[in-house]
């Protein structure tokens, strides 16, 4: 009769070794696109909201003070009063002391009588913070966001 004797066998062989730094590698890969991916809508559902949020508070500088914050006020008209305003809202139109900027860290651009005829817009220049662009380059506007 022939016995076998058992080997006490302790940790990876090589081929084991690589192939779970393969398999890991492959799964790290998979999070971090679909990761980068999320982030990129987040910041355009935060760039929208906040488009949304100016508006309103544009809209309500204009029901109390029966215009519009000029080019030249811009958004800082929503946390500071104009010299000229009357019945501005005490402690502005935001509740914080700053404009908020878009998702991807930029200052919004304000406009009076924008080409699309209405009074105002509020717009995002997107990921590459410059006019124009496609995907996540393009640019938002807050008459697209109401």
């Amino acid at each position: 009769m022939t016995t076998y004797k058992k080997k006490n066998r302790k940790g990876l062989t090589m081929v084991e070794l690589m192939a779970v730094i393969i398999i890991l590698g492959l799964l790290a890969a998979m999070v971090v696109t679909n990761f980068m991916g999320q982030t990129d809508k987040a910041r355009v559902i935060t760039t929208k909201s906040n488009l949304k949020k100016l508006h309103s508070a544009i809209m309500q500088f204009k029901m109390d003070t029966n215009r519009y914050p000029t080019e030249e006020e811009g958004l800082e008209a929503l946390i500071e009063q104009p010299s000229d305003v009357e019945g501005y809202e005490p402690g502005g139109y935001l509740g914080t002391t700053e404009v908020p900027l878009d998702g991807w860290k930029y200052e919004f651009v304000y406009q009076e009588y924008p080409e699309s005829g209405k009074p105002f817009v509020i717009i995002s220049y997107g990921a590459d913070g410059e006019p124009g662009g496609e995907g996540y380059d393009a640019d938002l506007y807050s008459t697209d966001a109401n």
